[in-house]
């Protein structure tokens, strides 16, 4: 693994435990043991950090939902649940992200936008694939119940995720038989 990789990785556990703005610079790089000097020469900045590890992040989860083996949309599901028993249920790296600078970094704000639009594309694709046609209701629905299963993990245990593909199985029934 490169510097510029361990130095995400680190920061990425670092930040999923302590949040984003809560904690120093000297305690983000202790894991990857990197210099304040390294982060600037990589990053340019703290911040062009988190945008790196929120990419990382990101792409990791777009390429286990590509790679899950279900991929109707009860894969995104399962997927989430995987993915929650392997990093913990601690609530979307992404939101928190965008809470802690919204008012203080468009960029970072503007960057889990893009993401979480995507995600809602992926979301539609899946839909459409499984109806044979475009519905941006049933999209938002079953992709609320997906990021509320994933908030509600962090409170109530990965075990939230499998009613909440129930539900989204159910809406996409009903959908079915429209």
């Amino acid at each position: 693994m490169n510097k510029q990789n361990e130095i995400i990785t680190g920061a990425m556990r670092t930040f999923e435990t302590h949040g984003f703005r809560g904690i120093g610079v000297d305690a983000v790089l202790a894991p990857s043991g990197a210099s304040t000097r390294t982060l600037y020469k990589h990053f340019g900045s703290r911040d062009g950090l988190v945008l790196a590890v929120l990419e990382q992040r990101h792409q990791a989860f777009m390429d286990r939902l590509a790679a899950a083996p279900n991929g109707g949309v009860g894969g995104l599901f399962d997927a989430l649940s995987v993915w929650l028993e392997e990093f913990g249920a601690s609530g979307c790296m992404l939101l928190r992200a965008h809470g802690e600078y919204a008012g203080s970094n468009v960029e970072i704000v503007a960057c889990v936008r893009r993401q979480k639009n995507e995600f809602l594309v992926e979301f539609a694709r899946r839909i459409e694939q499984a109806l044979g046609r475009k519905d941006d209701t049933l999209t938002l629905q079953v992709w609320l119940l997906f990021e509320g299963a994933t908030a509600a993990a962090s409170v109530m245990g990965p075990q939230v995720v499998g009613p909440a593909k129930d539900a989204s199985e159910a809406l996409l029934a009903w959908a079915c038989s429209e």
